[in-house]
C-alpha cells in the first residue's frame, strides 16, 4: 500500500506578511516526513494590489526560507512573483528544498479585478509533475470552473487547489471539487481561507467522492492510501470510453 499524509490549510490570512509566513513554517515544521502541505492562493500576502511591489520581494524571501523548512516534505502554495516588468500569481510545489514545478494562474478572475493587475499565464505550464512517484497536478481558484482545465489533470492521481474563493460561492467550490475527484477519480486536495468573506471549505475529497473537511478548524490532516485510486479506476472503469 502507498500511503501520503496531507495537510490542507484554512487559515485567516492576515495583512502582516510575516505573520502569514510564520503560519505557513510552523505548519511546514510540525508536519510528518514525507508529508504534502497544500495552503491557500497567495497565502504570504492576501492579493495585496497596492504592495504589488513589496508582496512580489516579500515572495523572493519567502521562497528561501520555504525551501530550507520543506526537507523530506512538500509545500504547495502560490505567491505574488515580478517577472518582466509583470506581475504573475505563481503556483510552486517545494519538494526537499527544491522547487520542482511552477506553474502561472491562466484564468483571471475578472470580478476580482485580477486581470488589472496579473498577467495571465501560459496554459503549456499547467502539465502533471511528481511527488515520491505520484502524479499530480495543481489548480489555482477560478480555473476549477473551466472544463479545458479539467482535461489537463485528468489523468492525476491527486489534485491539489490552491484557492480563495469567496463565501457567498461556497456551494460552487464545493460541488466542483468533489464532482472533479469522482469524474477523475482522482484524490482532490483544496485549500481555502477562512476569513471571514471566503468559503472556507478546504478539504480532502477520495476518488469514490469522499469528503474529509472540517470549517472550524486552521489545518486539515489526513493519511490517504493511493491504491485507492486504482482500485475506484478498476471497478468503475470508465476510462479510455
Amino acid at each position: 500500500m502507498i500511503f501520503k499524509k496531507i495537510y490542507t490549510l484554512q487559515p485567516h490570512i492576515h495583512q502582516d506578511f510575516n505573520a502569514n509566513l510564520e503560519f505557513l513554517l510552523k505548519q511546514i515544521n510540525q508536519a510528518q516526513k514525507d508529508s504534502i502541505i497544500l495552503a491557500p492562493e497567495v497565502m504570504l500576502t492576501g492579493f495585496a494590489y497596492q504592495k504589488m511591489e513589496e508582496a512580489s520581494e516579500f515572495s523572493r524571501i519567502a521562497t528561501e526560507k520555504i525551501l530550507d523548512a520543506t526537507t523530506n516534505k512538500t509545500c504547495i502554495i502560490t505567491m505574488i512573483e515580478k517577472n518582466n516588468q509583470m506581475f504573475f500569481n505563481n503556483l510552486k510545489v517545494f519538494h526537499n528544498n527544491e522547487v520542482i514545478h511552477k506553474q502561472a494562474k491562466t484564468k483571471l478572475f475578472v470580478l476580482g479585478d485580477e486581470h488589472l493587475h496579473f498577467k495571465q499565464g501560459d496554459i503549456g505550464e499547467c502539465v502533471p509533475f511528481m511527488i515520491d512517484g505520484i502524479k499530480c497536478s495543481a489548480l489555482i481558484c477560478f480555473e476549477l470552473r473551466f472544463p479545458q482545465m479539467w482535461d489537463l489533470v485528468r489523468d492525476s492521481d491527486m489534485v491539489f487547489v490552491c484557492a480563495q474563493w469567496g463565501g457567498p460561492r461556497k456551494e460552487h467550490f464545493e460541488t466542483l471539487s468533489r464532482a472533479m475527484a469522482i469524474l477523475n477519480q482522482s484524490y482532490v486536495i483544496t485549500s481555502n481561507p477562512k476569513n471571514l468573506q471566503m468559503a472556507k471549505g478546504s478539504a480532502i475529497i477520495s476518488p469514490y467522492g469522499l469528503v474529509f473537511k472540517n470549517d472550524r478548524k486552521e489545518v486539515i490532516e489526513l493519511e490517504v492510501n493511493l491504491e485507492e485510486v486504482s482500485r475506484v479506476r478498476k471497478y468503475i472503469q470508465v476510462r479510455g470510453k
